[in-house]
């Protein structure tokens, strides 16, 4: 069974940076396309970022491009989302997501996600 378990989240003034981390088992994490999503209250869950099983490609939404990096490290079998010039309205619950089919590309479609984290808080204040 896939577990998906992130960490890392919090309160930050705006401008601030924060880094999360989402930690997966249960299966071999090297083949699989990783992305970050949010859902701030009241709103639909967004793509973030996504990076390849290979680590050479990644994808950013264009609200947090130039400000967030995504990166992996398969022999951790982690993922990262580095948030930088943090925003008020970065504010969300950011949830990390793992691909069901291997080697497939990565892409910001919600869909093609099918493990889920429980989700970690970030709250930035103005």
């Amino acid at each position: 069974q896939v577990q998906l378990v992130e960490s890392g989240g919090g309160l930050v003034q705006a401008g601030g940076s924060l880094r999360l981390s989402c930690a997966a088992s249960g299966r071999t994490f090297s083949r699989y396309a990783m992305g970050w999503f949010r859902q701030a209250p009241g709103k639909e869950r967004e793509f973030v970022a996504s990076i390849s099983w290979s680590v050479r490609s990644t994808y950013y939404a264009d609200s947090v491009k130039g400000r967030f990096t995504i990166s992996r490290d398969n022999a951790k079998n982690t993922v990262y989302l580095q948030m930088n010039s943090l925003k008020p309205e970065d504010t969300a619950v950011y949830y990390c997501a793992a691909d069901g089919v291997p080697y497939r590309s990565n892409s910001g479609s919600l869909r093609e996600y099918e493990y889920w984290g429980q989700g970690t808080q970030v709250t930035v204040s103005s």
